[in-house]
């Protein structure tokens, strides 16, 4: 009778610990590989809802306590951008595209094991500046005095509420691959700057305050725990 009950409890050691594949370290390093993200709309952009490629453009630092982690990250994006402007035969503008932003927030995992699911909730500040030329697509246009090109600039820099749904795998205790998807609601002061290039380099600014609701589907990354509690 002794014999099936030390092999059962050798057993469930076992599975005990399997089942804490990361959740002896402090912290955590992670890399963002990839992301596809909405990025926010600029002046009145035809496809503001299309998704972009960002590559290497995140990290993030962890501090985990048992089955929760305390997270502080960031992304940077600085890429050219062309777009439509009101609609394809109107006109086009093409720039620079910077974006950044800063958050804070914690992850729950549902367990230890291999595969960890885990939703969380981040805070954070964004900056967006796109800042180019804007020049006229309608051919009925180009006779007409005001069919001259702009020189544009849109900002905005607010607060963030981005709620986060995702999973890991744990090939090694120490690494792990995640993948996940964040809803980012931004509130926004928006600044645009219009210079026409007329003889009187004619130029107009609008302030105004935006929501926005911009859908991140698909992040892939890597994360390197550090600082074993054994």
């Amino acid at each position: 009778m002794k014999k099936p009950l030390l092999l059962a409890l050798f057993l469930l050691t076992n599975v005990t610990a399997f089942s804490q594949m990361n959740g002896d370290y402090n912290y955590s390093i992670a890399i963002r590989g990839y992301s596809m993200v909405e990025m926010p709309k600029v002046f009145n952009e035809t496809s503001s809802d299309k998704f972009t490629d960002a590559y290497f453009n995140g990290v993030m630092v962890k501090f985990n306590d048992n089955q929760f982690s305390y997270r502080l990250n960031g992304t940077y994006y600085n890429k050219s951008k062309k777009f439509f402007n009101e609609c394809e035969t109107c006109q086009e503008a093409d720039g620079k595209l910077l974006d950044y932003s800063f958050k804070l927030g914690f992850e729950k995992n549902f367990n230890y094991s291999r595969i960890q699911p885990y939703v969380g909730l981040d805070l954070g500040y964004r900056y967006n500046r796109f800042k180019g030329s804007l020049q006229n697509r309608n051919q009925l246009r180009d006779v007409s005095a005001d069919a001259v090109g702009q020189e544009i600039e849109s900002t905005k820099h607010g607060i963030m509420v981005s709620p986060v749904i995702g999973f890991k795998i744990n090939p090694i205790p120490q690494i792990s691959i995640f993948a996940e998807g964040t809803l980012d609601l931004l509130y926004s002061f928006e600044k645009q700057k219009t210079i026409l290039q007329d003889i009187n380099n004619t130029r107009t600014v609008n302030n105004d305050r935006t929501t926005e609701f911009l859908l991140n589907p698909f992040s892939v990354g890597i994360q390197i725990h550090l600082g074993s509690n054994k």
